[in-house]
Formats: C-alpha cells, sequence, structure tokens
C-alpha cells in the first residue's frame, strides 16, 4: 500500500486527506519511483485552495527524487535502480511513491542528494529559464527580485551574483534580508517597512532596472512596473498573494513601453531536449559550487497540513521538503 495526498474540495490546509491505496505498477511508457524526498512549492497552495483550480479529486506536489523501482515496456530513458529527480507534469508528488511518465524523469547526479533534489528542481529549473530565456541577464546589469529569500529567491541571488549582476531583492524581515545577502543579493529591501519601488529608483540613480522577477503577484505588481526603465520587462511567475488585479494594458505605454510577460515551467520545459538541457544547467551550477540548495524545513508526509500552514504564513526561510 502506498500512502497518498488528496484533495476532494478545496480550501485550507484541512482540506489535505492522507490515504493509503494500491500500489500502481507502470503501463509502457512509465516508471515507478520510489520517492526519499518531496518538493513543496507556493503552487501547491493554489491547487489546494481552488486558486489554480484542479478538477477534483486532485493528488498535490510537482516535484520528488528518489529510485526508480520498476519501468514498463518501451522505456529507455531510465532504467530499475536509478536515482532520478521530477518537476512539473501532472500533480502528485505527495505520496510514497508515484508511477509517471519515464521522459520526465532526470537522472541525478551521484553528487546531488535526494533531499536537494526535491528542493531544487522546479525552484532551480525556474530560475535557469529566468534568467536565460525569458529575460537574458547579462554581466553588469541590475535585477529586482521579489521574495530573495525565498526557495527560488535563494537560488536566483547565487545564479545572477555568478553572472555578474546586481540583484535588488525584496524580503519580508532582516532576518531574510541578511540572509540574502549571504546568497548573493547586492542590496535588499523589507518591504514591509520600506517603498520599494522608490529605493529602487535610488539605488538606480533614477532609471530603474531592466527587469523584474515578481512571484509574489498582487501586492506588488502596480509598484514593479513603476521600477522598470523605459522598454523593461516584468516577468511575473507566481502570486503568492494572490492575482493581480485587472489593468488598462494602456499604462504599460505611459509608463515607458514596457513588456509584460507570465512564464511557467511547463512550458520551458515540453520537449525532453528542453527538460535534460535546462535540468543540466541547474546540474552544472550545483556541481560547481555556483548554488547551494538550504533546505530549511523538512516535514513528514503525515504533517502536510502543518507545511502548507507554514508555506502561506511566510515562516519558511529557504527551500522545504516533504519525507515520506
Amino acid at each position: 500500500m502506498d500512502r497518498i495526498v488528496v484533495v476532494r474540495r478545496h480550501g485550507g490546509p484541512e482540506a489535505l486527506e492522507l490515504e493509503r491505496v494500491e500500489a500502481r505498477r507502470p503501463g509502457p511508457g512509465m516508471a515507478r519511483v520510489i520517492h526519499r524526498a518531496v518538493g513543496l512549492n507556493f503552487i501547491d497552495t493554489y491547487h489546494r485552495s481552488g486558486l489554480y483550480p484542479l478538477p477534483l479529486p486532485t493528488g498535490l506536489g510537482s516535484e520528488a527524487a528518489g529510485i526508480v523501482e520498476s519501468v514498463g515496456p518501451g522505456v529507455t530513458e531510465i532504467a530499475p535502480g536509478d536515482r532520478v529527480a521530477y518537476a512539473g507534469g501532472p500533480p502528485g508528488a505527495y505520496a510514497d511513491a508515484r508511477v509517471i511518465a519515464a521522459d520526465r524523469l532526470v537522472r541525478l547526479p551521484d553528487s546531488i542528494d535526494f533531499e536537494t533534489a526535491a528542493a531544487m528542481m522546479l525552484k532551480g529549473m525556474t530560475v535557469e529559464y529566468l534568467v536565460r530565456r525569458t529575460f537574458a541577464v547579462r554581466s553588469g546589469m541590475t535585477v529586482l527580485w521579489h521574495a530573495a529569500a525565498g526557495g527560488v529567491g535563494l537560488i536566483a541571488c547565487q545564479w545572477l551574483a555568478h553572472l555578474g549582476v546586481t540583484v535588488i531583492g525584496t524580503v519580508g524581515s532582516d532576518a531574510k534580508a541578511e540572509l540574502a545577502r549571504a546568497h548573493g543579493c547586492t542590496h535588499t529591501i523589507v518591504y514591509t517597512r520600506e517603498d520599494f519601488a522608490s529605493r529602487v529608483r535610488e539605488l538606480t540613480d533614477g532609471t530603474g532596472v531592466p527587469v523584474v522577477y515578481d512571484s509574489v503577484g498582487r501586492e506588488t505588481f502596480m509598484a514593479s512596473l513603476d521600477c522598470l526603465a523605459p522598454r523593461g520587462t516584468l516577468v511575473e511567475f507566481g502570486n503568492a498573494s494572490g492575482k493581480p488585479p485587472p489593468f488598462d494594458v494602456q499604462l504599460l505605454a505611459t509608463k515607458g513601453s514596457l513588456y509584460l510577460t507570465r512564464p511557467t515551467l511547463m512550458t520551458y520545459t515540453a520537449s525532453r531536449a528542453d527538460l535534460l538541457a535546462s535540468a543540466g544547467a541547474l546540474f552544472d551550477m550545483v556541481g560547481k559550487g555556483v548554488v547551494r540548495v538550504d533546505v530549511r524545513q523538512r516535514f513528514p508526509l503525515a504533517e502536510v497540513a502543518d507545511a502548507h500552514r507554514a508555506l502561506e504564513s511566510r515562516a519558511t526561510i529557504g527551500s522545504s521538503v516533504l519525507l515520506p
């Protein structure tokens, strides 16, 4: 029997139910993975609450790491016994084990442990596509990154610092500011007591930044536009505070011919070639020691509701994992 987390009705953390089900066998093109660690991400709370509604009942979780137990007919990408990780695809990672399409699995280098892998795949590949493909940053640029002390933010600060980019990061407390700076963030803004748009203008001598990376959403959206230089790009890749309000697109013209995009990891890793390239770039950064992944919180699978409460209260720092 396998334990899985199921959502049968949208709602708060209390909507998460732990159930036991018969273990599935992999069919053609599929593989069964025994999870050693499961990644926790803010998007999981959107799926649970219904902000990003899924057909119910549904599983949750988009990334995990473990060992391939068995494979179905026609699988050539991986083999039983392989250490693997995955991110993206249909939710369902909150489980002891999972049957998943084999072509969405990537082999883990021996140097990367399961907790690190589960905590970094979605976040790290998100950083990869954001800074290399959505908006290709270059050495000498200055960027604004919201939630710089979060799991994605800490990876981004390290990656961008390695590229020679000056990072201005917003954070929620002095402790988080210290953590972000320790991971390569050049300037930190505690948004609970500072006007971040005004501070960004001060730090850039009034010119603004060419790109803002925003996973916060409603609370930061309008002020983020005010941080951009003419023809700058606002990259909205999350809604931690809720969806941004509707707005008149003419505002993009009046604020300097700005660009707005809402990318997703699923789009940027849709093909196996793109998936392997993104994961490979991440493994390279981790292998070189450029990126360190801080797993700060660990929750047993049975305590998944507490994990969601911690995420939504912004009590977490760095990355969090569930342990089956």
